[in-house]
């Protein structure tokens, strides 16, 4: 047995049986490389109410099922102690999970895999520390009988970005790679004298595959990056070595890698590879709540970057490829190793790399998990909750005739108004977990303590914190709040050190729990507890807006957790802000004394003066005179500071062509800064009539089913891709929309075409109403104007 301690970040994870029983295996990034750690005489396990226990022991026995079964001093939700049921083999847990299942047994906890609650029980996240029995390995430090616990540890992680180009039918001609340190391309064709000394020329696909499987394990990277890199790269790459009949050798143990589908959406494949972890940049990027119109590599690098690809066009891409392969391979070459720098500079922009570290770290998550809020919530809540003598609930335990409603949106009073402040509570849905302790553990505890109050016919009113819908919460048994407290203060740290992934790791983690508890797709779900947070929001964002109301201002509009007020148009910018720190410390002062006074609480919730809008506009619903919600605009700052602000409008809406993006901006501007307006829509209809505008009358809009699924009410979207894909099979093109993806048209004569197979004239009438129209008429009523009536006259020239 090594007696050092040694430390690692976890890189992968796995469980399979062996003749001795279930080995598990962890790949970890130690301080000098690679480590390989196995970990024997673990057990799987699943719970059995112990009503049902001598039944469930005596099916398993009937069944030849060799398990343990244990008393155990743990006891479920419904506060009926259980039992432990414990298998030495992964494939015999779950033959024994079905047979009691078949038999109206109910099994708890029965989804935990063992690899998983090995570490949470421990508490290890991302970093562990261990001793073990050290063994001989290639290129790698190797441990067995290892004993684990958890640490901390900062790991210092290789990064590859890989890419391949390929034709159309998936045969490849080249494989790219890139770092800080490393430019690559495996080119097939003859030798090139004069070629960039990046370019290692091979024979064939099959001496492709060979050298870059060889060299990929040389280099040995503990990351690797790409763009829908897992289904397309290596889904490609393990396909080629198939057909080659190459083994696709890329684990750090020589192993290949482990495949398996998401059964929700079969088109998603996962990767296992031994000791690797693969990123795809989509994915992480939407993990880190980044959004895009488009996740396309072109878009993206781009908008973060401001450079991008040097081909354009699907079509013309594959073409291209295709052309560049056969006669300008060098170019190819360049276009290929461009691509991984692309992705590489992405990753590095918006330090994806440390998003996916940090967030392991606090979770347990693995690092190239794609979602994981439930677990990473499982991960951290089951060992508290075990430590205090529960089980888990599993799915569905918690279902109800209860219905939790969704954040408080209120009316609004719309208008063109002067001076308007938005107050902002603080993260509140996770102030109101840690105010008022809500927590799965906590509820079950308060009805009990509540219960036993009414029993005693001597209830104290403050023995437990009151939730809604019949939920009470303890005062001391719970552990979200903490949990919650802990993450806090983190983000804190991270902020004044301006850690920026740290940040919004922990950020995104503090706001998924109430989804969570929201969520049927959680154990812990619960309407008493999504209700407790979210009717509790309602109830404070009205008290709040009384207060305000008291103060003599006006409440326009509140949404989730922010309140519009207005204070006057009367009022000069340093004055508005004045009263808005003035209104931000009352508010807080009244909700401390008010929470303490009530319910015996020290209050966590803060409201912020956030915004302060010299110009704001609260618009109508189209066509009615009621006020929109989730739909505004604003000026914020002054002189080269000054910055219009949209939500929900046009200008931010992916489904609004450019030409009403840009009207909506400048018209907006001009009503705020009290311009006039007429000749600047007259001159934007006359140049719409006549054509300068063409390259901005383009809609985009995803198709998210397959195009033969839409049957019914077919929008103008699909219309324009079944005109395409009808064109391009008669050209004998491919067939591009035919499996989901994004599409762009623009509105003809004779209906919506695609901007590459535009067959009619552009109906710019109807561009100038439903596009610039709809625009104006959102902010001229406003000023006593319409749009129909400025244009009526000049139409009628048309």
């Amino acid at each position: 047995m090594s007696i050092e301690l040694q430390k690692g970040f976890l890189l992968t994870r796995q469980v399979q049986d062996t003749r001795q029983g279930m080995l598990l295996t962890y790949w970890l990034k130690g301080e000098d490389g690679p480590l390989k750690i196995t970990i024997n005489n673990e057990l799987a396990v699943f719970f059995v109410e112990k009503d049902h226990a001598a039944d469930a022991h005596q099916f398993l026995i009937q069944n030849n099922i060799i398990h343990q079964h244990k008393s155990l001093n743990l006891k479920n939700f419904s506060q009926n102690d259980v039992d432990g049921f414990y298998f030495d083999k992964l494939k015999t847990f779950y033959k024994a999970r079905e047979l009691l299942k078949a038999n109206d047994i109910k099994c708890f906890e029965d989804d935990i895999r063992p690899e998983d609650r090995f570490l949470m029980e421990r508490f290890i996240t991302g970093a562990m520390e261990f001793t073990g029995v050290e063994q001989n390995a290639v290129g790698f430090n190797q441990y067995h009988q290892a004993k684990a616990r958890t640490t901390n540890f900062t790991p210092d992680l290789s990064m590859l970005s890989i890419d391949l180009e390929c034709s159309f039918d998936g045969d490849l001609f080249s494989i790219g790679a890139y770092s800080d340190s490393i430019k690559k391309v495996f080119m097939i064709g003859e030798l090139q004298t004069d070629s960039a000394d990046y370019i290692e020329w091979v024979e064939d696909e099959y001496d492709l595959l060979l050298k870059f499987i060889t060299w990929l394990n040389e280099v040995d990277p503990d990351i690797i990056i790409g763009w829908n890199v897992i289904n397309f790269d290596f889904k490609l790459l393990q396909k080629r070595c198939d057909i080659n009949n190459i083994k696709f050798a890329i684990g750090r143990d020589g192993s290949a890698p482990f495949w398996r589908q998401n059964r929700l959406s079969p088109e998603q494949n996962f990767i296992l590879i031994a000791g690797r972890v693969i990123l795809d940049g989509i994915d992480l990027l939407k993990s880190a709540t980044y959004s895009f119109p488009s996740f396309s590599l072109e878009y993206v690098s781009q908008h973060l970057l401001g450079i991008g690809k040097d081909i354009e066009d699907v079509d013309n891409r594959v073409e291209e490829i295709k052309r560049k392969f056969l006669y300008q391979k060098q170019q190819l070459a360049s276009y290929n190793l461009e691509d991984c720098r692309l992705v590489w500079l992405i990753f590095e922009k918006t330090q994806l790399l440390d998003f996916a570290v940090l967030r392991s770290a606090l979770t347990g998550l693995e690092l190239d998990r794609v979602g994981g809020s439930v677990a990473a919530f499982t991960n951290l809540y089951l060992p508290k909750l075990h430590r205090s003598g529960y089980i888990a609930p599993n799915m569905g335990d918690g279902e109800s005739d209860l219905v939790s409603p969704g954040g408080y949106v209120m009316d609004s009073i719309p208008g063109l108004y002067k001076n308007v402040l938005v107050l902002d509570f603080k993260s509140l849905y996770p102030s109101i977990i840690r105010t008022f302790n809500i927590d799965p553990m906590g509820l079950i505890e308060g009805l009990l303590e509540q219960q036993t109050e009414r029993e005693l016919q001597n209830p104290d009113i403050h023995k437990t914190i009151p939730g809604f819908d019949g939920a009470y919460f303890s005062r001391d048994k719970h552990f979200l709040p903490k949990i919650i407290e802990s993450l806090w203060a983190e983000r804190d740290k991270a902020k004044k050190q301006s850690n920026a992934p740290l940040s919004q790791a922990i950020k995104i983690i503090m706001n998924s729990f109430y989804g969570i508890l929201g969520s049927t797709g959680c154990r812990f779900f619960d309407p008493r507890l999504s209700g407790s947070i979210t009717k509790r929001s309602h109830q404070l964002l009205n008290q709040t807006k009384d207060w305000i109301e008291e103060l003599g201002y006006s409440v326009i509009y509140g949404d989730t957790d922010s309140i519009f007020v207005s204070v006057g148009a009367n009022k000069t910018d340093q004055q508005s802000q004045s009263i808005g720190k003035e209104m931000m410390t009352l508010i807080n002062k009244r909700m401390n004394a008010e929470l303490n006074e009530k319910y015996k609480i020290e209050s966590a919730l803060e409201i912020e003066f956030e915004t302060h809008f010299h110009q704001f506009l609260m618009p109508t619903v189209r066509g009615q005179d009621i006020g929109t919600k989730k739909r505004y605009a604003g000026l914020v700052g002054r002189g080269e500071q000054e910055k219009l602000i949209f939500k929900g409008l046009e200008s931010v809406r992916t489904d609004w062509t450019e030409l009403a993006k840009g009207f909506q901006q400048t018209l907006y501007l001009k009503v705020f800064n009290e311009e006039p307006v007429e000749d600047y829509i007259l001159t934007m209809v006359a140049d719409t009539l006549a054509g300068k505008f063409d390259d901005k009358l383009i809609y985009r809009k995803r198709l998210r089913r397959k195009l033969s699924d839409y049957q019914k009410n077919i929008p103008p979207h699909v219309k324009a891709a079944r005109h395409a894909d009808h064109l391009n099979e008669k050209l004998g093109k491919p067939l591009r929309y035919q499996n989901k993806g994004w599409i762009e048209y623009v509105m003809t004569v004779n209906g919506p075409q695609v901007k590459e197979h535009l067959t009619s004239a552009i109906d710019y009438p109807l561009y100038i109403e439903r596009q610039l129209g709809a625009v104006a008429d959102g902010i001229l009523p406003f000023i006593g104007k319409s749009f129909g009536d400025i244009t009526d006259e000049q139409l009628q020239l048309f």
